[in-house]
């Protein structure tokens, strides 16, 4: 088990225990026990093979240590199977929809014996849970709708997330003799925001038979699905599918580029390709002979123009090299033709991170940590930007609240030094588009960051004029997580973003690119359209401690799949061009 896997046990036991109705205390201590098990960076499975004790760890006792050393030796977690005999693990599921939670689906299943996502519908379609008491008509249709944007997301894997599942697959593979080479393809290696499956090539000596045996014996797999001479399939734990494909070293840039996708890019490679009377596939690329129709070929007939190294095979085809990122057939191939593709943006063009919070609101740790975290880091500048007064149940900022954590940047100022660390506030937009502090507080900040955290079922207009009119005031400068979503578990809110788009360009506000990979806000879609409007985007990872900084190559990630250059980040500005810009208005 991977220390995802782990946490994600250890929090399915904590919610199964909320549901069973167990002491808040003892719940409290697994959930403080997955936020350690997640910011780990060494592996348990090296601390318990190694006789570390576990109780060092923070939030860490002996209970749940041995629960961890249980997991990691067994595969399995006794506390698990006795909560889940009394109430199904299936549960869990329901409990994260929107508009269930613990309570209500411990009343669903002892009201209703409803254990699924399955059952819940099959009961609200035919009318039993709204008749429920703490239920009624409105709660059963957002639960309705719940479902529908659940099963959306059923089988997609964060970044994140998959990163740290493949880890032990990774190196498992590395490891095996023969293999020469090891590369991910795929949707990951495009860097999508969410992961259906993982797709992994290996070059090896020999034929890949002992290459594929060694994959499907990882001892990490909850199953075997296939195992070939030159393919492989394995499932972990948590339910992620991962492919294997050995390939021979005179395609493997072919091979590469096929599996990369996306199959839109690949068609328009592959029509291009054929007006030039060649032909594309994972074995190469071939040049047809006069009067033969292409069907009638075998997989490397013609004459071999390319294939063992990816550079090659867009050469062959007469184009510039496409970053992963890009293939997705929303102009790419024209502009690899033309010489048109961007320099994207690179991790060490970013300058500085403009959105973090410290212990004065949900962080958690000081403004000097993570002054020194973001120096550590090479940065100029950063920006605290810790929540306003709205969020009183993070003890947002009060004015006078404000007022005192400008002291004490001033004394980290003096006592950090090769850093700029600039006052700001995460500033709530109100629910008529008001801002949550006072113009004096507003004006004596550095950079003003504004968000949306409340009220966010208001309808499309509604909420697309009272974004409007919050960054029309004149102290903004930029709009944080623009849509609010949270892949996988809260869809965007009703939002114009066109029109947000528009009036940022005209008012010069900066658009954030959340970076957090639950986030990901803007999509990469709507950074595309920033660019195109000349909208700065920020690309900010919203830390809550120095580990959440390490956030910024996601949402550098998506800012390349949205075609930004350094030149239309923000915070690739150099700390003096990056004041010239905050004093826009005044100058």
């Amino acid at each position: 088990m991977e220390n995802l896997d782990v946490a994600r046990t250890l929090e399915e036991l904590a919610d199964l225990l909320e549901i069973q109705g167990a002491n808040p205390f003892r719940i409290r201590a697994y959930r403080n026990a997955v936020n350690t098990v997640e910011s780990l960076s060494r592996p348990l499975r090296d601390m318990v093979d190694a006789g570390e004790d576990l109780t060092e760890l923070p939030a860490v006792g002996k209970e749940i240590a041995g629960h961890i050393t249980e997991l990691l030796t067994k595969g399995n977690l006794t506390r698990l199977d006795e909560v889940a005999a009394e109430f199904p693990r299936t549960l869990v599921e329901l409990m994260r929809l929107d508009g269930v939670g613990p309570k209500k689906a411990r009343k669903l299943f002892t009201e209703l014996d409803v254990r699924t996502v399955d059952d819940l519908q099959a009961a609200l379609e035919a009318g039993r849970v709204e008749a429920l008491e703490g239920f009624g008509e409105k709660s059963a249709q957002k639960i309705l709708h719940a479902i529908e944007e659940h099963r959306r997301h059923v089988g997609r894997f964060l970044l994140d997330d998959v990163e740290q599942l493949l880890a032990g697959v990774r190196a498992h593979m590395e490891s095996a003799p023969g293999v020469k080479r090891l590369e991910v393809a795929g949707s990951l290696r495009r860097r999508k925001e969410t992961i259906g499956d993982v797709d992994l090539l290996a070059e090896c000596e020999g034929d890949g038979t002992d290459v594929v045996a060694h994959f499907v014996a990882f001892p990490g797999a909850a199953r075997v699905e296939a195992a070939g001479g030159t393919k492989g399939n394995i499932v972990l734990p948590s339910g992620l599918s991962i492919d294997l494909r050995v390939i021979p070293h005179r395609s493997f840039g072919a091979a590469l580029q096929y599996f990369s996708g996306s199959k839109e890019h690949n068609v328009a490679v592959r029509t291009h390709a054929v007006r030039q009377g060649l032909r594309v596939n994972e074995w190469g690329v071939f040049r047809v002979p006069d009067g033969v129709d292409p069907g009638t070929l075998g997989k490397e007939d013609g004459e071999r123009l390319a294939g063992e190294d990816e550079a090659g095979v867009y050469a062959a085809l007469g184009m510039a090299w496409v970053p992963p990122e890009l293939r997705e057939n929303r102009g790419e191939v024209e502009a690899a033709l033309s010489g048109g593709l961007p320099r994207l943006v690179d991790v060490e063009d970013i300058r500085g991170d403009l959105q973090m919070h410290s212990t004065w609101s949900d962080g958690k740790v000081s403004v000097e940590e993570m002054a020194l975290a973001c120096r550590e880091r090479g940065y100029e500048y950063m920006a605290i930007t810790d929540h306003s007064q709205a969020m009183a149940m993070v003890q947002g900022l009060t004015p006078e609240r404000a007022r005192a954590q400008w002291q004490e940047i001033e004394d980290v100022r003096r006592s950090v030094e090769g850093i700029a660390i600039l006052r700001s506030a995460e500033v709530d937009i109100l629910k008529d588009g008001g801002l949550d502090l006072p113009d004096d507080i507003l004006e004596g900040l550095d950079v003003v960051v504004v968000s949306v955290h409340s009220f966010m079922d208001q309808d499309k207009k509604t909420m697309t004029d009272r974004v409007l009119e919050a960054i029309r005031h004149p102290e903004v400068d930029v709009l944080a997580h623009p849509t609010g979503r949270l892949l996988n578990r809260r869809e965007a809110f009703e939002l114009d973003v066109e029109a947000v788009l528009e009036a940022a360009a005209e008012l010069d506000v900066a658009l954030e690119l959340n970076a957090n990979p639950n986030r990901l806000d803007l999509s990469d879609v709507h950074v595309h359209r920033a660019k195109e409007l000349g909208v700065k985007v920020v690309v900010s990872t919203d830390a809550h401690s120095p580990r959440g900084l390490d956030y910024m190559r996601f949402g550098v990630d998506q800012a390349r799949r949205g075609w930004l250059e350094a030149r239309d980040v923000l915070n690739t500005m150099s700390l003096a061009e990056l004041r010239t810009w905050l004093a826009r208005r005044s100058a």
